[in-house]
């Protein structure tokens, strides 16, 4: 069809007022837009900052309290081997927004200190209404709590028959220890890691000071479906597992092996360990880079991270400070953020850089967590009792408050812009931050 043409009688003196007219509406949308801008994004008050300190170079070792010692000593990374292929994983959901003022300028508020038959080593949120805590072989359970009403809605003790999902060996019920949890980037389900398992044909349960040489069992990790709150898939994994996180692309979750100094990879898709990647001395935190395409691990036995392709599956190690634990991505692929627990500081890594800036926080930071809008960083500091609010952008200490008797896991809740504190003893504390 021809374009329409103007008709042919219009007169100029028309043509003029549509102009006016025109322009007169583009007015009234910019202040429109204006209007909306203000209401949107009020003003907020600056506060008062605490003054950034620099990194000490005082060694801080892991605690050895509840007879868990996370033992430090040199590594290097091996190349990875073995190959896979799986098909294409769902689409993955974009992560939550951003609730309230930007969270540098917000400060930390205790609303809640929850109880009960817990010891929780690790607190984790699903982004859409869940939070879990995993209390060990303390207590032999996940719970699982409402971001919002801040209700235990379920207990999921870690009992489960290996020969029903084809392990042999283990005849009868056998049990877990979880220790670390992350969902899938759906929130479908949870991955949970069992520092030891017990029951018919496993040994003794495993130490933190340990080598490859150690001889313990091999664990595993649990699947929990989100909702139902069942255990519908278990992967037999390395020796004294950790941290777990699952790739952005939902294809494969990732387990640090503590005691047999490796990572599991294993397939979604598949439900099993498709490679096992030697790494090195002591491996415990995990970070999925945003854009997907590299894992990084930190190396609690040394001073630096390890760089996974999750393509080639090669390795490649980066000098970061001493005795890295917890480390987080900032929301683009430049920094990483680590916990140094030898150094007492939180440091902040340049990818394209190689600097690294530091922060001391308190005594043998733990673990940390990002808010949705990447410019704070939680910091739970183990042995001061204490959790540290840090700016990102400049790492300065913006706030430190009292906490509880070993702090010693930390997660931020997006859609409620709330923190969750795992104290070690038997509690979960939960701060507003808007």
């Amino acid at each position: 069809m021809a374009p329409r043409l103007p008709p042919a009688r219009a007169s100029i003196h028309h043509t003029r007022v549509r102009r006016r007219r025109s322009v007169a509406l583009g007015i009234l949308g910019l202040i429109v837009l204006a209007v909306a801008f203000v209401v949107i994004y009020p003003r907020t008050n600056g506060s008062s900052e605490a003054t950034g300190k620099t990194a000490t170079t005082e060694a801080i070792t892991e605690a050895t309290t509840e007879a868990i010692t996370e033992a430090t000593t040199t590594s290097t990374a091996p190349a990875a081997t073995a190959t896979d292929t799986t098909p294409a994983a769902p689409a993955v959901e974009p992560p939550p927004s951003h609730v309230g003022p930007p969270s540098d300028k917000t400060r930390l508020k205790l609303i809640n200190t929850i109880s009960g038959d817990i010891s929780p080593k690790s607190v984790v949120s699903s982004g859409t209404g869940y939070i879990t805590a995993q209390n060990m072989m303390y207590r032999h359970t996940v719970t699982v709590y409402g971001a919002k009403s801040m209700r235990l809605i379920a207990t999921i003790p870690d009992s489960v028959v290996l020969a029903k999902f084809g392990y042999k060996g283990h005849p009868g019920t056998s049990q877990g220890a979880p220790v670390e949890a992350a969902f899938s980037p759906d929130a479908k389900y949870e991955y949970v890691t069992n520092y030891s398992m017990y029951g018919a044909g496993f040994g003794p349960e495993g130490l933190d000071t340990c080598t490859p040489e150690s001889g313990y069992d091999r664990s595993f990790a649990y699947r929990i479906k989100t909702g139902s709150w069942k255990i519908d898939q278990v992967y037999e994994v390395g020796s004294v597992p950790k941290v777990v996180q699952a790739t952005a692309d939902g294809k494969y979750v990732l387990v640090s092996n503590w005691c047999s100094w490796d990572l599991s990879v294993i397939s979604t898709a598949k439900g099993r360990v498709v490679r096992t990647i030697p790494i090195g001395a002591y491996p415990r935190g995990i970070a999925i880079s945003p854009k997907g395409n590299a894992a990084y691990v930190a190396m609690m036995g040394g001073s630096k991270l390890v760089r996974v392709d999750l393509k080639s599956w090669k390795t490649r190690s980066i000098e970061i400070g001493s005795g890295p634990r917890a480390i987080e991505f900032a929301l683009n692929d430049r920094y990483i953020y680590a916990t140094l627990n030898a150094e007492g500081t939180v440091a902040k890594l340049d990818l394209r850089t190689g600097n690294v800036v530091k922060v001391s926080t308190g005594q043998a930071p733990r673990s940390l967590t990002l808010s949705s809008d990447g410019k704070a960083l939680y910091v739970v500091n183990y042995k001061s009792a204490s959790i540290a609010k840090v700016r990102t952008r400049d790492m300065k200490v913006l706030q430190t408050i009292d906490a509880c008797e070993h702090p010693i896991g930390i997660a931020y809740d997006a859609p409620t812009a709330r923190v969750w504190a795992a104290c070690y003893g038997g509690a979960l504390l939960v701060f507003n931050d808007k």
